[in-house]
């Protein structure tokens, strides 16, 4: 049974073309699709390499790597991937593409992992994604400290202003 929000987000990543956009994606990767719960579309045995997640969600469209059998028995994961599909009508459709590529990074940034920090992924729930929760890298404290090496008096990096030569510019001279 779908409900109204389900069907809202459905509706709405009709419209912002994300939904054609898995469809499209399904055809050209020759991945089966399926209904499924919630008003979600199913890809089935997905084979291209990237991307290298077990799952992911573009629009409506849930791909996945496994057969229907392992997705029935991962109702969490599915949980997981239709927040994703929520995600795509909340920015609009296409526009999460590189939003979520800017938090990935700022999470590979912060943990070394792309998910951990994630705000998309933490929205739609790390533990129910299969994502561990790291610890953060205090990055810009050795930054600081690299920054503070270059930029020291003694530092082989600095670059000093050069002293003009007592012969490099002509002297002006007055006459009397």
């Amino acid at each position: 049974m779908v409900n109204a929000s389900q069907r809202l987000r459905a509706v709405a990543n009709a419209v912002n073309l994300s939904t054609a956009t898995g469809l499209l994606l399904a055809v050209l990767s020759r991945t089966r699709v399926e209904k499924g719960p919630q008003g979600l579309l199913l890809g089935i045995n997905y084979k291209p390499p990237l991307p290298l997640a077990g799952a992911f969600t573009v629009g409506n469209v849930v791909f996945y790597r496994a057969d229907r059998a392992l997705i029935d028995s991962r109702p969490e994961l599915l949980e997981h991937e239709a927040g994703h599909a929520t995600q795509y009508a909340w920015c609009l459709g296409l526009p999460f593409f590189p939003l979520y590529a800017a938090c990935a990074a700022w999470s590979l940034w912060r943990t070394g992992d792309p998910g951990s920090r994630n705000f998309f992924e933490r929205n739609a729930g790390l533990q129910r994604g299969g994502y561990r929760e790291l610890p953060t890298v205090a990055r810009l404290p050795a930054i600081k400290a690299q920054l503070l090496r270059i930029t020291s008096r003694d530092s082989p990096y600095r670059r000093t202003p050069l002293k003009p030569a007592d012969d490099a510019a002509p002297e002006k001279r007055t006459h009397p």
